[in-house]
C-alpha cells in the first residue's frame, strides 16, 4: 500500500493518454516513458540496497546488463568502429571487478540472462565489426563467468519461462538488477536503437508486474561499503500490460522480431543468438584442433572474401598468447593506413570473430583473443620478410601454426606487402609526477610510516601573489578576486608564470560556526566576554525555558519503568556537599531488630520494637476491616461491573499489603469458581479453558506474593485439587504458615471432607498438566533468567544484567545486544547514577540516533535523577536545532553523534573538557552500517577518550562487530565485555490481516461492531513454505507454538519414533512444578535440532515431503483457502484504504490496541490517518442525524441552554441565602453542565476514554499547540481528538512530544508513523502493524518496529500485524537475516584538516594525540583487512598533500586561511573545497559585483544549489517532452541551469590540478615499492593468474612484444591492455583503474568532476534538480512536490540544510572581514550581565521550538536594530568588493531564510 503523492496510476494513466491506432516505434517508446516510466521514476528510491533494502537476501543480477556496462566502457578497446581491437582480457577484468565490488560488499546474488533482452549487448544495426565483435565478447564472457566457482550463473529465455517461474519460487528474489535501456539522445547508436530501448522498457514492465522490484545497474554506485543505486518497487499488476493500446505492444512484438532478425550469424553456424545451459562437463580442450575449426569455419563461410596472410598471423597470435605475459600484452593502437584499416574492420576482423563465435557454439569452448597483439605480430612479420617463422615464433609455436596451416591447406604466406601498410608509432611521453610537498608532523609521520614517500627535491608549493592595494591589508580570498590568484591555486600545466610567496593567515577555531560573534568556549575557560543580554532577550529566554521545562515535565510525568510504575526522582547529594559534611557526627538510625540478635536489647531498643509491633498490628487490623468492607460490597456486583471494581481495587495502595493481595486473589477465585459453575456451559472445554487458566494465574500470583494463612493454604489446596494439578500442592502453596485469622468471606467447598475428592468433575482439566501449560500457560510463564536480589537496582536483575553492573562498576567498556523489553533500559541510567555519584565533574554522553529520542531520554533523566550542583544542570541537550543548559558545564550530555563528533574534535574543548569525559553511551549502535552517517559513529566510537557502552537489539552477526569494538577499546586501555542475550520478555505473535476477504457488515460505530476475524494467525513455521533453508536466529517459538510443532511431527510421522517419544511434553519436562520460559526455550532448541535435516533437504514444491505436511497442518485454515496467486499479489490502493476502518475497529474490538501502523513514507501516514479521520466524521454525522437518541439528548441540552438565565438568577439567590450544600451538589451535577456536543462520541472514537486526560486539558494542549509557529496542521489536530496521531520527522517537535506523551497515558491509541518511533523511543505498543510494503522495510527495519509490541509492565504478549503486504514479502521479512554491520571510511580530506586542527590548537594534548592514532590505527575497514589499511594511509598522505597546494595546511599541519568555510561544511564534501576554490578564484567576487543585486542573488543562489543539497532526477524524468509538460503546469524550472561558465572552468582547472597531486603519489609510491606489489597479473575476483607459460625457446616476437610493451606503475595492466598508459583522465579513471595494492576509495578523494561534469549525457549521471533555486524563487512547497518529486515529508529537511549551509558561509566570511578590519575589539562595559552561554560551535543557542508568535514578531524587529547597528557600514580594512560578496551573501540568506520560514507559518 503506497498512498504517497507521486505513485502512478497505471490505469487512470492509459486511460487518460491513448495513442492512435497505429504509432512508430519512437511514438511507441515516447508513449511509454510519459505514460509510465517518467513518472514512475519519481517514485524511485536512491538507496543503500543490501545495506538498507537486501539484506542478506538474494537478488538477481541480469547477466546482459551487466555485460553491457562492461562492454560499454569508454576504455575498453572492444567493438570501437575507430579502433580494429578486441581487447578481451580487460573486459574479463572489469566484468570481475564489478562483481568482486558486490561480493566484498556482502550482496547475495545470481547472474541470470534472459534471451529476451540480449539486445542491448548485441547492438543490432550498427557496423559489421562492432555487432561481431560484442557478439564474440558476450559469447567469451558468459563462458568465463560459467567457469567461476563463486558465481551462480543461469540462463532463461524469457520471464515466462518455466525453469524461471521454478527458479523464482525456490530462490525468492527480492528484485533484479537491469539496465533499461537509456534514452535516444544518451548516444545510443545504429537504426535500431529505439528498438532495442522500446524491447528492453517493456521487458522492465513485465519484470516489475511479475511482482518483482528493479534497480537499474547502469549507474550503480559502489561507495565504502554500500551499492547505491534507484529502487524501482513492484506497484504494477499482471493485467496491467493488457491494458496498453495494441498499438504499443504491437509496436514492442514488432521491435523484437526486427532485432532477432538483424542479430541472425552470416552463415548457418551461427544460427541463433541465444545462449545455451551450462554444459555438465566441458570436453578436454584442444587449442589447435579449435583454432583449425575456426579456420576452417572462417574460410568455408567467406569464400568470396577470405584473406589467407591474415588468418594465419590471426592463428599464430592465439597461440603465442599462452606464453605471452600480461605486462607485455599491454599495447598502445598500432596505426594502420585507410586501406589496411578498412580491410581489417570492414571485412577481415568481422568475419574472423563471426567465425570464432561459431566454432565456440559448436565446441562449447572458449578462447583468448587479443588483436593488439594481432597487429603487432602482423607488422613485425611484414617488416622482417627475410626471417623464418621459426626464427621468429621460436620452434614449438612454428610447427604448430604450420601445422594448422597445412591442415587449412593455406597457400604460400607472404606478409612483406602488407608492410607499407603501417604508419609510424606516435612518440610517447612518460608521464612525470608531480613530486610532494615536504611535510612533516610528530603525529602523523609515524602514522604515514607504512607508506612513506620521499619527498626530496621537489619544488615548494606556488603562492599566490599579492595584490597592490590602497587598503593597507588585504583579506586572504579578496586577493582571489583578483585576476592574479585564479590562475594557480593548484598546480597546472598553463600556470608557469612566477609567483611571489606572502605569508598565509593561521586560522582559529574558537568561534561559534553561524555566528563568528559568539565564541566556543566561555569567559572563565579562555573565551570571549559574552555580550550582555537585552531585557526583551532576557524575558524571551525565560518563557522559552519556562515552555520547554513545563512540557518536559508533562512529557516525564508520563515515562514508566520496566514494570509500568511512574519514574520517582532520586535526589544525589553533590560531591562537594558530601565533603563538608565529612566532620559532622552522624545521626544514629534505629533499624529494627532482624530477631537474631546476639546480645540483650536495652529497655529503649525494647520499647521501641514494641512500639513498632503494636504499629503494625494496629495496621494489620485496619487493612483487614477495610477489606472486609470492601468484600461486602462486592458481594453485590456481578461481571463486567465487578470487573471495574476490581481493576480500582487493585491501585489501591492497601492492596499492596501482602496479607489485603493475596486474600484479594482468594476472593478472585471464590467468584470466578461461582461464575464457572453457573455458567451457560460449565463442562465444556472453552469454559475449562477459560477458567482453569484465570485460575492458575491466581494461584500462581499468590504464591509469588508469598503470605499465607491456612485458610488461604486450605483455598488454595481445594483449587488445585479440583483442577488436576495436585502434584503441583507442594510447589505453589506457600509452607509453613501458622496463622489462623479467618478469610472475610466462606471459600467455595470443592472438595468433599471424607473422601478428599473434587467435588465438580467437570473443572478437572482434560489432558496432562505439562501440555495444558505449554497450550494455554505459556504468556504467564516465569520468564526470569537466573534471576536474583541485587542491592545495586531496585529489581532482580537475570544473570545477563549482573554481568552488565559488574562491568559497569569496573568501568569496563560494554556492547549489550539484546532484544527490545528484554531490559536493556536500566544499563544506561545506573551508568548515569554512577557517574553523577562518583565527582560533580566527570561527564557521561548519552548518544541517540534521532532528536525525538535525544528530546526523549532527556525527561527521563529529567524524571529520575536530581542534584544540586550550585545552580549549574546536571543534564543537558545538544542538536543541531537547539540546545538546552549548559552543554560543557553538564554532567550528562544527551545529544545526537553529529555533534559529539564536532565537540570531540574542537581544539578548545580538548584541552578543558574531553578529558573529563568518563563514558560515552550509543544507543541503537547498529546505525553505525546505515548509508548516511554511519561514518560518524564510527568516528565517535575512534576519538572518544572514555569506555563506551553499546546498545542494540538488532545487530547482524554480533560477534565479528565486537571483535573491532574489543580492539579499538583495547588500544585506548580500557577492558570490555560484550553481552548478548538472544529472548524477548514478551514474545511476538504474528498476524495476517486477510484483507481478501470481504467484510461481513459497513462499519456503523465501535459499540455494534463485531470482529470480521479477518487478522489470522501465523505460525512461525508455517512460514516456511516459501522454501526456506535455514532458520533466522531470532525466530522463536511461544510455548503453544513449538506444542502445536510438535503434535504436528507427530501427526505426519516426520521424525522417527523415538525421537518422538523423546519430544513428548510429558517425557521432557518434569511435572510438580510449573514450567518457567527457560525450560520452555530449552524445549524450542530440541525441537529446532531435529527441524535441521529436515530443512536441508526440503523442497517446498513436493507437497509429500514431511516437512511440507508439517506445514500444511501449521497453515491456517483461513489463509489456506485464498489461492497464492491472490496471496502474493500488493492489494490496490483503493482496497488497503476502504479496509483500514475494519483493520483499526478490529484490533478495538479485540482489545489489541494501543496500535502503532507503520509506514515508510511521511505521505502515506499522514493520508492514512486523515482517511480514517474522515470515515469516522462521516459515520457520525450520518449517526446523529438518523439517531433518535441523539435527538432527544440535543433537545435537553438545548432546553438546559435556554434555562442559563434562570440557573443564574437561582445561583445568585442560593449565594445571598446561603443555601445548603445538598442543593447547590443537586444543581451542578446535571449531565449537561460537562456535555460537549462538538466533541467526538465515544462510539466514533478511538481515543482512550478511561485515562486521567480530560477534554479541557487536551483544549489546553491544542491551543498551545496552535500557538507556537509553526503549527501542526489542522487536520492532524482533528485526528488527535479521535485517538489517532501521525508521528514522523517533519512533523512539528512540540506535537510530536504531546502525541508520545498521550500515546503513554493512553488517550492516543492509534498512530501513523516512519521509523522514527521504532528507534528507542518509550512509546509501547500491544500491536505493530505494518501497513504496505516499502523498500525501507528491510529486515533491520522489521525488527525495529516489531520490536514495539508487547508493553513490558502491561502485556505479557505482543502482537504484529501485517496489512496489505504480499503474503511472499511476509514470509521474507520474518525469514530474513540482518545484515551484518558494515564498516565506512571514516576519514575523508576535510577531517583530515581538521585533526590538524585539533592537534594544533589543543597544543598536542595527550588526548588529541590518542584521538588521532586511534583513527588510524583502528578503524574498521581496516580490521582484518590489510587492503583496508593501506587504503586508508594512501587517502590520508594523497590528503595532506592535496590540502598543502590548496593552502589550507602550512609545512607542518598547521590549519590556514579559508580552512572554516572547508571545515565547518565538512559533511558536504567535495563541495565545501569546491566553494573555497571559487571564492579565492574571484568568480564569487564576479557574481556578487553584478550591479543588479536581484540577479546577483540569484546566481549566487544557483552556484550554491550545484555545490549544496545535490539531487538527481531519474534519466527516464529528464526528457524534454516530459519536462516540458511539468514546466508548463508549474512555477518550477526543474532543471537546475549549467554551472556558470567561470566557475565550472575554475572547478575544471582545480579537478586537474586534483588529478595531478592524486597521480604524482600513486606514481611517486607505486615506483618506490615496486618491489612489496609485486606483479599486477591476478585477476580480482576468481584469483587467477594472468600470465604466460615461461618459454626457453628464443622467440625474436616475444622479445619485440616486450620491448615494445606499455609500462605502466599505477595503471592496471590488465586496463593497460587497451593501450591505457600512467596518464588518467579523471579522479574516477585513476581510483577504478588503479593497480593492485594501490588501493584507492574514489569516493573520499575530492573530486570536482560530479559537480563539472554535464548532466544527463552518456548515460553516466542524472540531472540535476532545479528544487533549491526554484524555492528561493517561488517559495512554493506545493510546485517542489509536484513539479520537482520533491516528497512533502522530505521538503523542510532538505531547505533547513541549505539555511544552514547558507549561515555558515556567512559566518565564516563575517568573521575573515573581522579579521581584516583595523582590529578593534568591542569592550564590554564592566556592569553588563556576562551569563557565560558556550557553544560546541554548531546550534542555535535556545530550544527555539518554544516561541510564541508575539515574541517572534518582536525578536524580527530587535533582531533589525542589532543588524542596523553592526552591518550597516562596511569596517576599515575591508574592501569594498569582499564587503559586496558578503552583502550579497547576507542578502540572499536572509530572503531564502525568510521564504523557508514561510512556508510552515
Amino acid at each position: 500500500m503506497d498512498f504517497e503523492e507521486f505513485e502512478v496510476d497505471i490505469e487512470r494513466a492509459i486511460e487518460d493518454s491513448k495513442p492512435s491506432n497505429s504509432c512508430t516505434f519512437t511514438e511507441a517508446l515516447n508513449w511509454i516513458d510519459s505514460t509510465w516510466y517518467a513518472p514512475a521514476s519519481r517514485n524511485a528510491r536512491w538507496m543503500d540496497i543490501v545495506g538498507d533494502y537486501a539484506g542478506a537476501e538474494p537478488f538477481v543480477i541480469d547477466g546482459h546488463s551487466l555485460l553491457q556496462v562492461v562492454l560499454d566502457d569508454r576504455l575498453l578497446a572492444l567493438a570501437k568502429d575507430d579502433d580494429p581491437s578486441f581487447q578481451i582480457i580487460h573486459a574479463i577484468y572489469s566484468l570481475e571487478r564489478i562483481l568482486q565490488n558486490f561480493r566484498t560488499r556482502s550482496a547475495n546474488f545470481d547472474i541470470v540472462f534472459f534471451n529476451v533482452n540480449r539486445h542491448l549487448v548485441l547492438r543490432a544495426g550498427e557496423s559489421e565489426f562492432t555487432v561481431a565483435s560484442r557478439a564474440l565478447a558476450r559469447r567469451l564472457l558468459y563462458k568465463h563467468l560459467q567457469s567461476l566457482d563463486s558465481v551462480n550463473t543461469l540462463t532463461f529465455a524469457s520471464l515466462s519461462d518455466k525453469d524461471w517461474v521454478d527458479y523464482r519460487v525456490r530462490t525468492k528474489p527480492m528484485f533484479v538488477m537491469v539496465n533499461d535501456g537509456g534514452t535516444l539522445k544518451d548516444g545510443v547508436g545504429g537504426q535500431f536503437a529505439t528498438h532495442q530501448i522500446l524491447a528492453q522498457r517493456l521487458f522492465i514492465f513485465d519484470l516489475l508486474a511479475s511482482g518483482l522490484a528493479m534497480a537499474p545497474l547502469q549507474g550503480a554506485d559502489f561507495r565504502d561499503t554500500k551499492i547505491l543505486s534507484f529502487v524501482f518497487e513492484s506497484k504494477l499488476r499482471l493485467g496491467h500490460r493488457g491494458r496498453f493500446p495494441k498499438a504499443v505492444l504491437s509496436a514492442g512484438v514488432a521491435a523484437r522480431d526486427i532485432l532477432a532478425s538483424q542479430e541472425q550469424g552470416p552463415f548457418g553456424q551461427v544460427h541463433s543468438p541465444l545462449l545455451g545451459k551450462a554444459s555438465a562437463s566441458l570436453p578436454p580442450f584442444d587449442l589447435c584442433a579449435t583454432l583449425k575449426d575456426v579456420g576452417l569455419s572462417y574460410l568455408s563461410a567467406f569464400k568470396s572474401d577470405t584473406q589467407s596472410s591474415l588468418l594465419a598471423v590471426f592463428i599464430i597470435h592465439v597461440i603465442l598468447l599462452k606464453s605471452i605475459s600480461v605486462q607485455d600484452r599491454a599495447r598502445r593502437p598500432t596505426t594502420l593506413k585507410p586501406d589496411l584499416f578498412t580491410s581489417l574492420m570492414k571485412s577481415f576482423l568481422p568475419h574472423i570473430l563471426r567465425a570464432t563465435e561459431a566454432v565456440i557454439i559448436a565446441n562449447d569452448a572458449s578462447l583468448d583473443i587479443d588483436i593488439r597483439v594481432f597487429l603487432s605480430v602482423l607488422r613485425y612479420l611484414s617488416e622482417h620478410p627475410a626471417q623464418s617463422l621459426t626464427e621468429i615464433l621460436g620452434p614449438a609455436v612454428a610447427k604448430d601454426a604450420e601445422d594448422i596451416f597445412s591442415e587449412l591447406k593455406l597457400p604460400h604466406l607472404d606478409f612483406s606487402s602488407l608492410s607499407v601498410s603501417f604508419l609510424p608509432d606516435d612518440l610517447y611521453e612518460i608521464p612525470t609526477p608531480l613530486k610532494l610537498l615536504p611535510f612533516t608532523n610528530r603525529v602523523f609521520d609515524e602514522e604515514l610510516s607504512a607508506v612513506h614517500v620521499s619527498t626530496e627535491g621537489v619544488i615548494p608549493p606556488n603562492h599566490i601573489e599579492p595584490v597592490t592595494s590602497s587598503r593597507e591589508e588585504s583579506d586572504e580570498w579578496d586577493d582571489s578576486s583578483s585576476s592574479d590568484e585564479s590562475t594557480d591555486i593548484l598546480p597546472s600545466a598553463r600556470s608557469s608564470q612566477k609567483k611571489t610567496p606572502r605569508e598565509d593567515t593561521p586560522f582559529s577555531d574558537t568561534q561559534h560556526w553561524h555566528n563568528h560573534r559568539m565564541a566556543i568556549l566561555p569567559k572563565h575557560l579562555g573565551g570571549d566576554t559574552t555580550a550582555p543580554m537585552t531585557e526583551w532577550q532576557r524575558n524571551r529566554k525565560l518563557r522559552s525555558d519556562q515552555r520547554f521545562m513545563k512540557t518536559l515535565h508533562d512529557q516525564a510525568s508520563t515515562l514508566t519503568g520496566a514494570l509500568g510504575a511512574v519514574l520517582e526522582q532520586v535526589k544525589i547529594p553533590s560531591v562537594a556537599s558530601l565533603a563538608n559534611q565529612r566532620h559532622v557526627k552522624p545521626k544514629v538510625v534505629h533499624a529494627r531488630s532482624t530477631g537474631k540478635s546476639t546480645g540483650k536489647l536495652s529497655k529503649a531498643d525494647a520499647i521501641r520494637e514494641q512500639n513498632i509491633a503494636k504499629k503494625e498490628s494496629k495496621q494489620a487490623s485496619d487493612s483487614a476491616a477495610w477489606f472486609a468492607s470492601r468484600i461486602q460490597e462486592m458481594e453485590s456486583l456481578e461481571g463486567t461491573n465487578l470487573e471495574k471494581y476490581l481493576q480500582v481495587l487493585a491501585r489501591n495502595p492497601r492492596t499492596k499489603d501482602a496479607s489485603v493481595g493475596a486474600e484479594l486473589r482468594v476472593y478472585r477465585m471464590h467468584r470466578l469458581l461461582r461464575e464457572w459453575i453457573y455458567s451457560a456451559n460449565p463442562d465444556s472445554s472453552a469454559s475449562r479453558d477459560k477458567y482453569s487458566l484465570l485460575l492458575m494465574r491466581l494461584v500462581k500470583e499468590v504464591w509469588e506474593i508469598g503470605f499465607s494463612t491456612k485458610e488461604i493454604t486450605n483455598a488454595v489446596t481445594s483449587v488445585l485439587i479440583t483442577l488436576g494439578f495436585s502434584d503441583y500442592i507442594d510447589s505453589l502453596v506457600v509452607s509453613g504458615s501458622t496463622d489462623d485469622r479467618p478469610l472475610s468471606f466462606r471459600f467455595i467447598k470443592l472438595v468433599k471432607s471424607k473422601t478428599k475428592t473434587a467435588v465438580y468433575d467437570f473443572m478437572r482439566v482434560q489432558e496432562h498438566p505439562i501440555v495444558w501449560q505449554l497450550r494455554l500457560f505459556g504468556e504467564f510463564m516465569d520468564r526470569s533468567m537466573d534471576s536474583q536480589a541485587d542491592t545495586r537496582v531496585t529489581f532482580k536483575p537475570d544473570a545477563w544484567q549482573r554481568e552488565v553492573l559488574d562491568a559497569i562498576d569496573q568501568n569496563m567498556s560494554l556492547l549489550v545486544v539484546a532484544p527490545t523489553s528484554a531490559g536493556k533500559t536500566f544499563i544506561s541510567y545506573y551508568a548515569m547514577e554512577k557517574i553523577l555519584r562518583a565527582s560533580d565533574d566527570g561527564i557521561l554522553i548519552y548518544i541517540a540516533p534521532t532528536k525525538a529520542l535525544v528530546a526523549q531520554v532527556a525527561a527521563e533523566i529529567y524524571a529520575r535523577f536530581s542534584k544540586d550542583l550550585n545552580g549549574r544542570s546536571c543534564w543537558a541537550i545538544h542538536s543541531r536545532d537547539f540546545r538546552v543548559h549548559d552543554t560543557q558545564n553538564c554532567q550528562i550530555l544527551v545529544t545526537v553523534p553529529e555533534i559529539l563528533a564536532i565537540m570531540l574534535l574542537s581544539p578548545p574543548l580538548a584541552k578543558t573538557w574531553t578529558p573529563r569525559l568518563k563514558y560515552v553511551i550509543l544507543d541503537e549502535i547498529h546505525t553505525i552500517g546505515q548509508q548516511e552517517g554511519g561514518a560518524v559513529w564510527e568516528q565517535i566510537l575512534l576519538l572518544s577518550p572514555c569506555p563506551v557502552i553499546g546498545l542494540s537489539a538488532t545487530v547482524g552477526a554480533p560477534e565479528r562487530f565486537n571483535e573491532w569494538l574489543e580492539s579499538v577499546q583495547k588500544a585506548g586501555g580500557f577492558q570490555h565485555k560484550f553481552v548478548h542475550y538472544p529472548h524477548r520478555y514478551s514474545h511476538l505473535r504474528k498476524f495476517y490481516y486477510n484483507i481478501h476477504e470481504k467484510p461481513r457488515d459497513m462499519f456503523h460505530g465501535l459499540s455494534t461492531y463485531k470482529s470480521t476475524e479477518r487478522m489470522r494467525f501465523l505460525h512461525p513455521l508455517s512460514i516456511l513454505s516459501s522454501g526456506a533453508r535455514s532458520l533466522p536466529s531470532d525466530l522463536t517459538l511461544e510455548a503453544s507454538d513449538a506444542f502445536d510443532l510438535y503434535r504436528a511431527l507427530s501427526a505426519c510421522t516426520a521424525l522417527q519414533p523415538s525421537d518422538l517419544v523423546a519430544l513428548d511434553p510429558a517425557v521432557f519436562f518434569s511435572s510438580g512444578k510449573l514450567l518457567q520460559q527457560k525450560d520452555v526455550i530449552r524445549y524450542e532448541e530440541a525441537l529446532k535440532q531435529h527441524l535441521v535435516p529436515l530443512l536441508s533437504s526440503f523442497d517446498s514444491q513436493d507437497s509429500g515431503a514431511p516437512l511440507s505436511r508439517v506445514i500444511t497442518q501449521l497453515q491456517d485454515d483461513t489463509l489456506s483457502c485464498v489461492p497464492d496467486r491472490v496471496l502474493n499479489t500488493q492489494p490496490d490502493r483503493v482496497v488497503s484504504a476502504s479496509n483500514l476502518i475494519h483493520l483499526v475497529a478490529d484490533l478495538h474490538a479485540q482489545g489489541d490496541l494501543p496500535g502503532i501502523f507503520f509506514s515508510f513514507d511521511r505521505s502515506d501516514c499522514e493520508y492514512m490517518a486523515q482517511f480514517l479521520n474522515s470515515v469516522l466524521e462521516t459515520r457520525e454525522d450520518e449517526w446523529r442525524e438518523n439517531s433518535p437518541e441523539w435527538k432527544r439528548k440535543m433537545a435537553q441540552y438545548d432546553a438546559y441552554l435556554q434555562g442559563a438565565k434562570e440557573r443564574e438568577r437561582k445561583a445568585a439567590r442560593a449565594s445571598k441565602h446561603k443555601a445548603d450544600e445538598e442543593d447547590k451538589r443537586a444543581d451542578t451535577s446535571e449531565w449537561q453542565a460537562s456535555f460537549r456536543p462538538d466533541d467526538p462520541q465515544s462510539d466514533f472514537s478511538f481515543a482512550g476514554h478511561s485515562t486521567s486526560y480530560p477534554a479541557s486539558e487536551l483544549d489546553e494542549d491544542i491551543a498551545d499547540l496552535t500557538r507556537r509557529k509553526p503549527s501542526p496542521p489542522e487536520w492532524a489536530l482533528r485526528c488527535l481528538r479521535r485517538g489517532i496521531a501521525v508521528h514522523h520527522a517533519g512533523m512539528n517537535r512540540g506535537y510530536r512530544s504531546l502525541i508520545e506523551s498521550l500515546f503513554r497515558r493512553g488517550f492516543v491509541r492509534v498512530i501513523f508513523a516512519t521509523g522514527t518511533l521504532a528507534l528507542g523511543i518509550n512509546a509501547p505498543t500491544k500491536t505493530s502493524i505494518f501497513c504496505g510494503d516499502s523498500p525501507f522495510l528491510t529486515a533491520l527495519m522489521y525488527r525495529q518496529c516489531a520490536g514495539r509490541a508487547g508493553r513490558r509492565g502491561y502485556d505479557t504478549l505482543g502482537k504484529v500485524v501485517f496489512y496489505a503486504l504480499p503474503m511472499s514479502r511476509v514470509q521474507r521479512l520474518v525469514l530474513s537475516k540482518l545484515p551484518s554491520l558494515s564498516a565506512s571510511f571514516p576519514v575523508t580530506s576535510t577531517l583530515v584538516v581538521r585533526l590538524f586542527n585539533l592537534l594544533e590548537g589543543s597544543d598536542y594534548s595527550t588526548t588529541a594525540v590518542a584521538a588521532v592514532q586511534r583513527l588510524f590505527r583502528l578503524p574498521q575497514i581496516s580490521f582484518s583487512s590489510e587492503e583496508g589499511r593501506y587504503q586508508l594511509l594512501h587517502h590520508l598522505r594523497f590528503s595532506i598533500d592535496y590540502l598543502r597546494r590548496a593552502r589550507l595546511l602550512d609545512e607542518q599541519g598547521k590549519p590556514l586561511n579559508l580552512f572554516g568555510i572547508a571545515a565547518h561544511l565538512y559533511y558536504t564534501e567535495p563541495s565545501n573545497l569546491a566553494l573555497v576554490a571559487l571564492l579565492r578564484s574571484g568568480v564569487i567576487h564576479e557574481i556578487c559585483a553584478q550591479p543588479n543585486l536581484r540577479l546577483a542573488k540569484r546566481n549566487f543562489i544557483q552556484l550554491m544549489a550545484h555545490l549544496f543539497g545535490r539531487r538527481y532526477l531519474p534519466s527516464a524524468h529528464t526528457k524534454e517532452e516530459y519536462i516540458t509538460k511539468v514546466v508548463k503546469k508549474s512555477p518550477s524550472m526543474v532543471l537546475l541551469p549549467p554551472l556558470p561558465k567561470a566557475a565550472r572552468n575554475v572547478l575544471i582547472e582545480q579537478e586537474r590540478g586534483i588529478l595531478q597531486i592524486f597521480t604524482g603519489y600513486a606514481l611517486t609510491y607505486g615506483t618506490q615499492h615496486q618491489k612489496d606489489l609485486g606483479l599486477d597479473n591476478i585477476l580480482p575476483l576468481s584469483q587467477r593468474i594472468v600470465s604466460g607459460t615461461a618459454e626457453v625457446e628464443p622467440s625474436l616476437i616475444r622479445d619485440h612484444l616486450h620491448r615494445t610493451a606499455i609500462r605502466v606503475v599505477a595503471r592496471s595492466l590488465f586496463v593497460a591492455n587497451s593501450g591505457h598508459d600512467d596518464h588518467f583522465n579523471s579522479v574516477r579513471d585513476l581510483a577504478q583503474t588503479a593497480r593492485r595494492g594501490l588501493n584507492l576509495a574514489e569516493h573520499t578523494i575530492p573530486s570536482f568532476e560530479g559537480i563539472t561534469g554535464t548532466t544527463n549525457q552518456d548515460g553516466e549521471k542524472y540531472a540535476l534538480n532545479a528544487y533549491l533555486l526554484d524555492f528561493y524563487v517561488h517559495g512554493q512547497v506545493a510546485a517542489l512536490a509536484a513539479a520537482n518529486s520533491i516528497r512533502r515529508g522530505d521538503v523542510w529537511f532538505l531547505l533547513q540544510d541549505f539555511d544552514l549551509t547558507l549561515m555558515t558561509v556567512r559566518g565564516v566570511l563575517e568573521q575573515l572581514l573581522q579579521k581584516r578590519s583595523v582590529g578593534e575589539k568591542d569592550e564590554t562595559p564592566e556592569n553588563a550581565d556576562l551569563s557565560e552561554e558556550v557553544d560546541s560551535g554548531y546550534a542555535s543557542l535556545d530550544p527555539v521550538q518554544w516561541e510564541d508568535e508575539e515574541e517572534e514578531a518582536f525578536g524580527k524587529q530587535d533582531k533589525r536594530k542589532w543588524e542596523s547597528a553592526n552591518d550597516s557600514q562596511r569596517s576599515r580594512g575591508v574592501s569594498g568588493v569582499d564587503w559586496r560578496v558578503f552583502q550579497v551573501v547576507n542578502a540572499a540568506l536572509e530572503e531564502f531564510h525568510e521564504k523557508f520560514k514561510a512556508m510552515w507559518a
